[in-house]
């Protein structure tokens, strides 16, 4: 058996066989796509992509059938979501607050002098019964005023009456006639509010933007933000708040913090107001207002419990008259000291006197004023009986008296 080469066989003309079916074949091929293109065509076999008609095949998808001009080189886009939808049902129950205050003394008064526009925040429509509105606002935007007007969301304007104010939540309940109120808001819970969630504010910025919305997430709960409510330096109070970064500014005050199913989560209430920060505001959670915004609505005021005693924070005193002045023994790291007693209150008849420095109430320990006050409001009730411990020249003494309604 032997091996050959091709290039050495001696019969040539085998060489040109293959030449003329190639030819043959795709002369066949060539006329065979030409006849059945137009069927392929017409059919779905070939994807959109490779036909350049994506463009009406979505059209076709859409039920639209935009024509566009051939220069304009544009594209039109229809905008719509769940933040615009909850928007729009919700900016109804958001009505602006005006604080109108009489100007000039008694006389000018008199003579018919025109009330001025003091200052102007944001409030929200909760119930609508009765041919009456209920708007929940800040007690500081109608803190002075001597008439308030509510702004609905298309610029009516209609006087509201305090139905009642509280300092220490800042909030207040407004009563007004209901007849052209269509809408109320949606009562949520702040109890689950996670931080992250999506957040809206909605409220009337300067007094002059009603309906003015801002997004944002929830930056943290259960915050407490310090409030000098005499301006003089010293804490009276602390908040518990949810911090936002959805912008609030002047005028958003009393307006609505709500969720991406626009329920109602907070009231708003402050921002920081520094240059160095931004995107740092503060709503009071809901389920903190509701039981002060029924109390309001039915009985004019909030009861709180009430000692009978002027009290300071014992961090206010130097540390010198801890032990020389008030004689405290060194294990004493905070407390109160009782300024002045009122004669016949609760304290007044349990033997309490100037300068004692409570430390504790019913085994609670107590650090400074706002330990007192929270004590006092958040856990007591008008008619509970309450055991105080307190130091009088280094002794510790206890007393225990029914705390009565604050006047």
């Amino acid at each position: 058996m032997g091996y050959f080469d091709d290039d050495n066989q001696s019969d040539q003309p085998k060489k040109r066989h293959w030449l003329r079916p190639a030819l043959i074949g795709a002369v066949t091929g060539i006329l065979v796509v030409l006849i059945a293109l137009p069927g392929i065509m017409e059919s779905d076999m070939i994807p959109e992509a490779w036909t350049g008609d994506e463009n009406a095949s979505q059209e076709e998808t859409n039920g639209t059938n935009t024509q566009q001009p051939e220069s304009a080189g544009f594209v039109s886009v229809n905008v719509s979501s769940q933040i615009t939808e909850v928007v729009d049902e919700v900016s109804p129950a958001v009505v602006g607050v005006i604080n109108i205050q009489r100007q000039g003394d008694f006389w000018q008064q008199e003579e018919g002098q025109q009330q001025t526009e003091a200052g102007s925040g944001s409030g929200v429509i909760y119930k609508n019964t009765d041919g009456q509105a209920y708007v929940i606002t800040n007690h500081h935007v109608i803190q002075g005023s001597d008439t308030v007007e509510v702004v609905l969301s298309d610029d009516t304007r209609v006087e509201a009456e305090i139905l009642g104010s509280d300092l220490f939540s800042d909030l207040a309940v407004l009563q007004m006639p209901g007849d052209h109120v269509q809408d109320t808001i949606d009562m949520g819970t702040s109890e689950n509010v996670n931080v992250g969630e999506p957040a809206i504010a909605i409220g009337n910025p300067l007094g002059m933007f009603l309906g003015s919305v801002t997004q944002g997430v929830i930056s943290g709960t259960q915050r407490t933000i310090p409030q000098d409510f005499n301006q003089d330096g010293r804490a009276d109070w602390q908040a518990e708040v949810i911090q936002t970064d959805a912008a609030i500014n002047p005028g958003n005050s009393g307006g609505a913090l709500i969720n991406i199913d626009g329920q109602l989560i907070g009231i708003n209430s402050m921002k920081i107001n520094e240059e160095a920060v931004e995107g740092i505001g503060f709503a009071i959670p809901i389920d903190t207002a509701k039981p002060i915004v029924d109390e309001l609505e039915q009985t004019g005021q909030v009861r709180r419990p009430y000692m009978g005693v002027e009290i300071y924070s014992l961090e206010e005193v130097p540390q010198t008259e801890w032990s020389s002045t008030l004689n405290l023994p060194e294990e004493v790291e905070g407390g109160v000291y009782v300024w002045t007693v009122e004669a016949g209150s609760p304290a007044d008849r349990a033997g309490l006197e100037r300068l004692d420095v409570i430390t504790a109430v019913d085994g609670e320990q107590v650090m400074n004023m706002i330990d007192l006050r929270k004590i006092l409001y958040q856990e007591k009730e008008v008619g509970d009986s309450i055991t105080v411990t307190y130091y009088r020249d280094g002794e510790k003494q206890e007393a225990t008296f029914e705390l009565i309604e604050q006047r």
